[in-house]
């Protein structure tokens, strides 16, 4: 109890200090609780909706797979003898036949597409009794005819559309237009996908481009059949019928939701690993903050040890305190953790995906795994310096000497720091090294977690250095003021090496992007300046439909264009081995576009009959060489046994492995009606003719918004603005381990000013004025952000420059140092050290020199 009370005096009686470490726990547990909340809210809208969605037993073809367009760009369909079949099941109350295609884009007059603009898809179908379990005709009524359709309420509203507006569907079959003749509104939450129904017939012609064929079937159970029992009287009933999937409600939703399960996880995963770099700066915060304040009650420990408190007693003082800042921390970071949750649904929802505050989901596992994660990091963070209180002897304490293993153990940390920083280079090394990406990027890893340890163990021998270096370059020029800020971040060290090495994390982790984002657009770009012939670009996130290409090749003044497949096949190499890694098809003119340097034979001749490409690596593994055969089991089609006619370089990262054979070889082999849509198409104008044939082109292709036509020059920014907004995602994801540095600067402040009263009190008294005061606190802050600023850029750009070695083993070869990020984010950490010495700096001149000086 004595313990307790000795605790709670002494938390309440630095409770400012306290606050600013409790704000680092409560941004750390809020980050990982906001991302819990936030993710399995995002899973209870998808349950419930795959959940009310599925009828109690789906019939469907076996190829199908939910999270594929099919080959050929027409989803896979059973024909109507199958739904007549599953009516005369035993058990069934009710069958209907559904259609639905996700390869569609809905545009309106002005060819402004009516999708998702967050990546959900535009899904067409056929309105049926099914629909009713998930939606509620709110106007109108349900499409009657071929030039009638229904949209979704939550699209209706996104692009102001209303009964009446006509709407034109862009399919793999063709082109149609339709009127609005009723709004549908979700029962739930949907998403964001864009929805659209017609009647059975028109979705069937339009969609799958054939009548009396559906892509699914829905079954309904009669009264007191389970859906097991259902599922196993429709597989008899349907057995020697044809090749279905037959699946429960259940086991419908189940593979809907693993569907999307992969994209939720890496979700997840990437903001809970933010957070453990936010925790990973806030131990520092945690370490200092109860090492200063150890410090500063020496001669208390001191007392307390002579008037008999062992030194279990000290140490469980000091750890109790941590305990109760982790436990305050912690719950105000779960409530902030669901206020998190709440704003980043909110920001999807602005950007297009909707999720309801209906669905708001917190487990009862998410506030304990914050509480336990807060505590733990916490105490444990508080471990050192309590267990260094203990080891305190009496009269040390009152006379306020250290501890004689001081000296020892800063030598021994420097030793164990120096070995881990050289383990760390070498792994560096090794990686860099590396032969294969794949095995240099396990030593990648290791090389950055030993040489970030091994920077931070070492990081008190360095500040010495260091921080003489920053001050003769920065603060020599302010005189005695600059001389005292030098010496007070000189004077502790340890301390100055740990509040430094919470920001060098942050930084080093933005240095280290900052040059693989960076190396990444330059290689790219200089690999497209070497190895594109092509003028232009056609490609989106959908196949390209045959409209939209016969669009493309009716455009004045192009010498030629280029179509591109990728096709579906199993290819086995002369030595027996088998892959399902699918072959290239294009037209002999892409030999032109796309300057592939070949090892052996030629790219033009790949596209002679009968004939192929292989890939220098494939070549490798399997000893293929000009002249061999390989087998192609094309899936839909027929198998072929190809002459291997060239071997590409794998040098590159465009089309790196890619299997070329020309379209004239896979019309051969391959039915009409399984012959996939073009991935992307190219074109090349005619000499002089540049301006006006991507003028015309663009004109083409304005009725079909899903793509979109680049030349090298728009290709070259997009690629540099995808790259710039991932890392701006990234940076700002780490910005919370930025904030959490720049509070550990501000608390190291505010102790060093407690820790030094006497002394600033002394300094008034000889003349130095209040401005010179702030401006020495401010300069030390400076100084000491600067020194984590050095460290952490240092160590991100030999991190980046080791990635970018194995970037370069995948054809990314341009190491590219973004100095203007690197010189302005070291500028900026000035600015954060400035910030964070203002509350410091205003309080230190606020002191009464006479208080101070009599300050003990």
């Amino acid at each position: 109890m004595t313990v307790l009370k000795t605790s709670l005096r002494n938390f309440f009686a630095h409770k400012g200090r306290m606050a600013l470490s409790a704000v680092a726990v409560l941004l750390s547990v809020a980050f990982v609780c906001g991302t819990l909340v936030f993710t399995d809210t995002m899973n209870t809208t998808f349950d419930k909706l795959f959940a009310v969605t599925a009828s109690d037993v789906t019939v469907s073809p076996k190829a199908a797979k939910v999270d594929e367009t099919p080959q050929g760009g027409v989803p896979e369909s059973l024909p109507a003898s199958a739904l007549a079949r599953a009516r005369q099941a035993e058990g069934v109350k009710s069958a209907e036949g559904g259609v639905s295609s996700s390869n569609v884009t809905v545009v309106n007059d002005d060819n402004k597409n009516m999708g998702s603009s967050t990546g959900a898809p535009t899904i067409a179908g056929n309105w049926s009794d099914n629909d009713l379990k998930s939606m509620e005709i709110t106007s109108g009524h349900a499409p009657r005819g071929p030039t009638e359709m229904l949209v979704d309420a939550d699209t209706a509203d996104k692009h102001h559309l209303k009964i009446g507006d006509e709407l034109r569907t862009i399919a793999q079959t063709g082109d149609f237009k339709a009127r609005i003749v009723g709004i549908a509104t979700f029962k739930v939450t949907n998403p964001g996908a864009a929805i659209v129904w017609f009647d059975t017939p028109t979705a069937q012609r339009e969609l799958l481009g054939a009548t009396g064929r559906f892509t699914h079937i829905n079954v309904t159970a009669a009264s007191g059949v389970s859906d097991e029992r259902l599922k196993q009287n429709v597989t008899r009933t349907l057995a020697g019928t044809g090749s279905y999937k037959i699946q429960t409600a259940k086991e419908n939703a189940d593979e809907n939701r693993k569907s999307v399960g992969s994209f939720m996880d890496v979700i997840k995963y990437a903001m809970l690993g933010f957070a453990g770099i936010a925790f990973l700066v806030g131990i520092f915060l945690i370490i200092n903050t109860f090492s200063m304040l150890v410090a500063q009650r020496t001669r208390e420990i001191g007392l307390m040890r002579a008037i008999g408190s062992s030194r279990r007693q000290v140490n469980r003082s000091v750890l109790v305190e941590a305990l109760l800042l982790g436990i305050v921390g912690s719950i105000l970071g779960i409530g902030a953790g669901v206020g998190i949750a709440v704003g980043l649904m909110k920001l999807m929802g602005a950007a297009g995906m909707d999720l309801s505050t209906r669905d708001l989901t917190v487990k009862a596992t998410t506030p304990v795994a914050g509480l336990v994660l807060g505590v733990v990091v916490t105490v444990l963070a508080a471990y050192l310096p309590a267990r260094r209180a203990g080891k305190v002897s009496p009269m040390a304490a009152l006379r306020d000497a250290g501890t004689p293993a001081d000296g020892r153990a800063g030598r021994v940390r420097g030793v164990i720091g120096l070995v881990l920083t050289a383990a760390g280079v070498a792994a560096l090394f090794a990686a860099a090294s590396a032969k294969k990406a794949s095995d240099g990027s396990l030593v990648l890893g290791l090389g950055v977690v030993l040489t970030l340890i091994g920077f931070v163990v070492v990081g008190p021998l360095l500040a010495g250095g260091v921080v003489r270096v920053i001050s003769a370059v920065l603060l020599r020029a302010f005189g005695p003021v600059g001389r005292m800020a030098e010496r007070n971040a000189l004077r502790n060290p340890r301390r100055t090496g740990a509040t430094g090495a919470a920001l060098m994390i942050g930084l080093a982790l933005v240095a280290c992007l900052s040059v693989v984002g960076s190396s990444m657009v330059a290689s790219a770009t200089s690999e497209l300046d070497k190895s594109v012939g092509a003028d232009f670009i056609v490609a989106g996130n959908q196949r390209i439909v045959p409209q939209a290409e016969r669009a493309m090749e009716n455009t004045p003044g192009l010498a030629h264009v280029t179509r591109y497949k990728v096709l579906d096949a199993t290819v086995t190499s002369p030595d027996g081995k088998a892959d399902d890694k699918g072959v290239t098809a294009a037209d002999p003119t892409y030999a032109d576009d796309l300057r592939r340097t070949t090892t052996e034979g030629t790219l033009k001749a790949a596209y002679g009959d009968d004939a192929m490409s292989v890939g220098s690596d494939y070549a490798k593994k399997h000893g293929v060489h000009v002249g061999d055969t390989i087998t192609v089991a094309f899936k839909g089609g027929k198998t072929a046994r190809l002459k291997v006619a060239a071997v590409t370089s794998d040098d590159s990262a465009l089309d790196k492995g890619a299997r070329y054979l020309s379209l004239k070889t896979m019309e051969k082999y391959v039915p009409k009606d399984r012959v996939p849509p073009n991935q992307m198409m190219f074109a090349k104008a005619k000499d002089g003719q540049e301006k006006q044939a991507y003028a015309a082109l663009k004109r083409s292709m304005e009725k079909y918004p899903q793509y979109q036509v680049r030349d090298q020059t728009d290709y070259k920014k997009e690629l540099k603005d995808q790259v710039g907004q991932l890392l701006n995602m990234v940076y700002g994801l780490l910005a919370l381990a930025i904030i959490v540095a720049v509070l550990g600067v501000v608390n190291t402040l505010a102790l060093s000013v407690v820790e030094r009263t006497r002394e600033i009190g002394l300094l008034r008294a000889i003349g130095l004025s209040r401005r010179q005061l702030r401006r020495m606190i401010r300069m030390e802050s400076v100084v000491i952000a600067l020194f984590g600023a050095l460290l952490g850029l240092g160590l991100g750009m030999g991190w980046g420059a080791t990635a970018q070695k194995l970037l370069a083993l995948e054809g990314l070869n341009v190491l590219q140092i973004p100095w203007g990020t690197i010189i302005a984010v070291f500028i900026g950490s000035a600015f954060v050290g400035l910030f964070a010495a203002l509350i410091p700096a205003f309080r230190a001149g606020r002191m009464n020199v006479l208080n101070a000086i009599a300050t003990e």
